[in-house]
């Protein structure tokens, strides 16, 4: 059944199973150039500012990764280069370290011989003054005990009258001399 030998015509249904209707083809192109230029116009300035700013993004991003890559490659060579400076400061830090370590020992060496004179100056008077004290000691322990040996000889070699006899002659002495 055709639906044009009848008479009656579906709107929604085409002629042609390929073509729109005619007046579609019109109202649609039209809209279609119409759509298309006002995208042309508004959002083509905006995807153009937008892909130029994309670009621009990108190039400063590949600007920044080149001055970093430059960076890099010049903290590398500082850094090699410092190397070489490590090895010679380390052994001007030993050569300076041995200086400082003979000077300690050589001031260590000097002091201890100083202190070493001057405990032997003082064990040296200490013993001339221990000297000196044992030698009057020894001489009051002898006078001490000369006196009493002589006490005692004396008691012992005199005899009453006698005594008395020296007793009196030191009383004549005394008395004389007044």
């Amino acid at each position: 059944m055709n639906l044009i030998a009848a008479g009656n015509i579906d709107p929604a249904q085409s002629v042609n199973w390929l073509l729109p209707a005619t007046s579609e083809l019109i109202y649609g192109g039209l809209a279609s150039i119409i759509i298309f230029a006002l995208i042309y116009k508004f959002a083509g300035p905006a995807a153009k500012k937008g892909m130029a700013d994309r670009t621009a993004k990108i190039q400063a991003e590949l600007d920044g990764a080149a001055e970093a890559l430059e960076s890099a490659r010049t903290e590398a060579e500082e850094i090699r280069r410092a190397a070489g400076d490590i090895a010679s400061e380390r052994a001007r830090l030993l050569a300076d370290a041995d200086a400082q370590a003979a000077a300690l020992l050589s001031e260590g060496r000097e002091r201890l011989a100083a202190e070493i004179a001057e405990l032997e100056a003082r064990a040296q008077a200490e013993a001339s003054g221990l000297a000196g004290r044992m030698g009057d000691e020894l001489r009051i322990e002898v006078s001490r005990i000369s006196s009493s040996v002589i006490d005692q000889l004396v008691a012992d070699s005199l005899d009453d009258a006698t005594q008395q006899a020296l007793i009196e002659d030191f009383i004549q002495k005394v008395g004389a001399g007044s």
